[in-house]
């Protein structure tokens, strides 16, 4: 089946249409400081915000700055986040992290993109994700799996890179859009377009959408 990418104008429409469907979405992890973000934004990758949340509570009882967490070894992390993905690699990457940014910016988490993706742990999406929800600052957009996935299917870039499609969503997206369509297409991958059989016949797309990709829907 042969790709079909959107015009500008359907391509707008599509991701208007999102957003007046899913007006009320956001982040999906629960934190209140941005030192708490850069934590459960390390643990979130590969695994359920669900039950990262479940985690957290505890884990910021315990550790409520940069210096807490530079403090500690990965052992005393894993205590938290033993049953969380990758807990060994995660804890490490965030006292690496929290040593960096104790000893290089006085224990405050950056608020620069150049600074964030040098940080043991982030990558360009993880950095977007913490300028947006801890300091308001939209650069750009966060690009996790459900944005390649829905990107792909509906026909906004023809890229698997995740920089790549982010350069594409900023040519269509409305700059007012870029701090939420992340969270407005993870609410409807989750609801709607899902990864294996998407229910197509309910979705608010239907008539614009090229389907790219799906071979069985409902």
């Amino acid at each position: 089946m042969e790709f079909e990418l959107l015009n500008e104008g359907k391509a707008k429409e599509a991701i208007g249409i999102l957003e007046r469907e899913y007006k009320d979405a956001h982040y999906y992890l629960d934190f209140k400081t941005p030192v708490d973000l850069v934590a459960a934004a390390i643990l979130s990758a590969q695994a359920r915000d669900e039950v990262i949340n479940s985690v957290t509570p505890e884990l910021f009882r315990r550790f409520k700055t940069a210096d807490d967490y530079a403090g500690t070894g990965p052992e005393e992390l894993i205590k938290y986040i033993g049953r969380i993905t990758f807990a060994g690699n995660k804890a490490r990457n965030i006292t690496k992290t929290f040593k960096v940014i104790k000893e290089k910016y006085g224990g405050k988490v950056p608020d620069k993109m150049e600074q964030l993706i040098e940080l043991p742990g982030i990558g360009r999406k993880t950095a977007n994700t913490i300028l947006i929800n801890a300091y308001g600052i939209v650069e750009g957009i966060p690009v996790d799996t459900w944005v390649i996935k829905l990107s792909g299917r509906i026909g906004l870039s023809k890229s698997k890179d995740p920089e790549e499609i982010e350069k594409d969503l900023m040519k269509t997206v409305d700059r007012r859009y870029w701090k939420n369509i992340a969270y407005v297409f993870k609410s409807h991958g989750r609801k709607i377009c899902q990864s294996q059989v998407p229910i197509c016949s309910a979705c608010v797309l239907n008539r614009i959408c090229p389907r790219n990709g799906v071979t069985k829907s409902r």
